[in-house]
């Protein structure tokens, strides 16, 4: 069966079918599972992945270059490309991409500007995966939080989900929305009205069949959610410091919250958190943060192998 991921980009979720979506997260289950028993594969000796983050990470530079070592391959890294990178002369994304791509065989890139992992996949030929493109997208973050969720409630289909916080600039939740519209799911928004979701975003979800609802008032719409994922208000999108100030904090999930208003739910995070997750909900058994972070070693360690072509059917025979 041919491998329909085989040299490709990813650069938007969007990019791929529900069918692609299903076969990564299968192999990311499996990989899982093999990996209790043998933490170290061999299945992309000789392979070098280049990740190059313009803007800080450390979950998912980490846990590309985690998978990566994992899976038997070599890891090149720029850890922050617009101090020590050609970047700070001038070079172009384009040019940059041009010549890591001649040092490695697939490229993870992390860049403040949207459509910026466009930009560099468009002038290669080796393979580049989006590691979040400013207030863009983030796919890998959305493939990880579907395996999250499916993980943690048993399934995808028929699920109440609210993603909360700043909907606005968060490419986590952008990316995770529109994969979200795959599934039978329903969805709440819940924002300030100056951190709402785009409105170019909720229109491509209505014409998918996905109906989101919108609201501000988190604590009315927690009891109907099976999972609510919170998010940070991004301190470096603000042009304005006054304007953060003033929403920063708009929503805190803490546990009297929770055991008010839903003991069953399951909150789920991006991270890193400031102060929108209270400390004494982490020993709570919803909160699957930590889980979730976890869990993009093996959906990433599914990515690569996939995008570098190999048959893993072969493999789990």
């Amino acid at each position: 069966m041919p491998n329909p991921l085989a040299g490709r980009d990813i650069v938007a979720i969007n990019d791929l079918s529900q069918a692609e979506i299903r076969l990564i997260l299968t192999h990311a289950a499996r990989f899982e599972h093999w990996c209790q028993e043998e933490p170290k594969l061999d299945l992309l000796r000789d392979y070098i992945l280049a990740t190059l983050f313009y803007e800080p990470s450390t979950r998912t530079r980490l846990s590309f270059e985690t998978a990566m070592h994992r899976l038997g391959g070599d890891v090149i890294s720029v850890a922050d490309a617009r101090l020590t990178s050609s970047a700070v002369k001038g070079e172009s994304i384009a040019d940059t991409a041009r010549t890591i791509a001649t040092y490695a065989d697939v490229i993870v890139q992390r860049h403040p500007q949207p459509g910026s992992a466009r930009q560099a996949a468009d002038a290669i030929d080796i393979p580049v995966i989006n590691a979040g493109d400013g207030a863009g997208e983030h796919p890998t973050q959305a493939l990880l939080d579907l395996y999250t969720v499916q993980r943690e409630r048993g399934q995808l289909d028929g699920l109440r989900i609210g993603l909360a916080g700043d909907l606005k600039h968060g490419r986590t939740v952008h990316s995770l929305a529109r994969a979200l519209a795959h599934w039978d799911v329903a969805l709440t928004l819940i924002s300030p009205p100056a951190l709402a979701m785009p409105a170019e975003i909720t229109g491509e979800l209505r014409q998918r069949g996905l109906a989101p609802q919108e609201t501000a008032d988190l604590e009315a719409a927690m009891p109907a959610c099976d999972v609510l994922y919170v998010t940070r208000i991004q301190r470096e999108r603000f042009a304005d410091p006054a304007e953060y100030e003033r929403l920063r904090g708009s929503y805190v999930v803490n546990r009297a919250l929770i055991e008010r208003t839903n003991p069953d739910i399951t909150v789920m995070h991006p991270l890193p958190r400031v102060d929108e997750i209270a400390t004494d909900v982490d020993a709570l058994p919803g909160a699957a943060y930590f889980r979730q972070a976890a869990n993009g070693v093996w959906v990433r360690m599914a990515l690569l192998t996939l995008v570098m072509d190999k048959q893993l059917q072969e493999i789990w025979r």
